[in-house]
């Protein structure tokens, strides 16, 4: 993985700054012009199944302003995966701060299109964003919050080195929704 650093930053063919890049992989900030393939992913109900549904045009509009916000005032947030291979946005993984029972939490967060499932991408993708967190941020933990139901979830976060920690019910879109904190320590 090849961590650029704030200074020194290459970038991918469209000019946009790289943050992460791995063997098959480039994450970079999300652009309004990722508008369509984030339709792709988010106006997909099989893709939304752990987020009650897909989204309509104004909830995807909300959900990119507010990692383009995050990237203001955090310096981070979810980033567009592109494929090295065709340059194509595969998904979307990065840093968030999250609300967790009583506190923020740094979280790894990861929503592939469905049709990039079980290749390894999203691994590959959060792998890199835990590394980041350790390296770059010097975070001392990382979390995935992810819903009970969402196994195949819990798996990239268990590939990735994290155990789950506790359990928490978040309100999201209207309904009650168990979730388990899946957690690495610096450590």
């Amino acid at each position: 993985m090849t961590i650029p650093n704030q200074t020194n930053r290459r970038t991918a063919e469209q000019g946009d700054p790289v943050i992460l890049e791995t063997d098959r992989l480039i994450l970079r900030p999300l652009t309004w012009a990722d508008r369509p393939a984030l339709c792709t992913i988010l106006q997909d109900a099989q893709t939304m199944t752990y987020y009650n549904g897909a989204f309509d045009d104004v909830m995807v509009d909300q959900w990119l302003q507010k990692q383009l916000d995050r990237y203001k005032t955090f310096g981070i947030g979810l980033w567009a995966v592109i494929r090295k291979s065709d340059a194509r946005l595969i998904g979307q993984c990065g840093l968030t701060w999250q609300p967790w029972k009583d506190r923020d939490v740094l979280e790894i967060g990861y929503l592939f299109n469905r049709h990039f499932w079980h290749q390894g991408y999203a691994r590959e993708a959060a792998a890199a964003c835990r590394d980041y967190a350790f390296d770059v941020l010097q975070a001392e933990e990382v979390c995935s919050i992810i819903r009970d139901t969402n196994l195949p979830s819990q798996n990239i976060a268990r590939a990735i080195g994290m155990e789950p920690a506790d359990q928490w019910v978040k309100r999201y879109r209207g309904a009650d929704m168990p979730h388990i904190r899946f957690v690495i320590s610096r450590t």
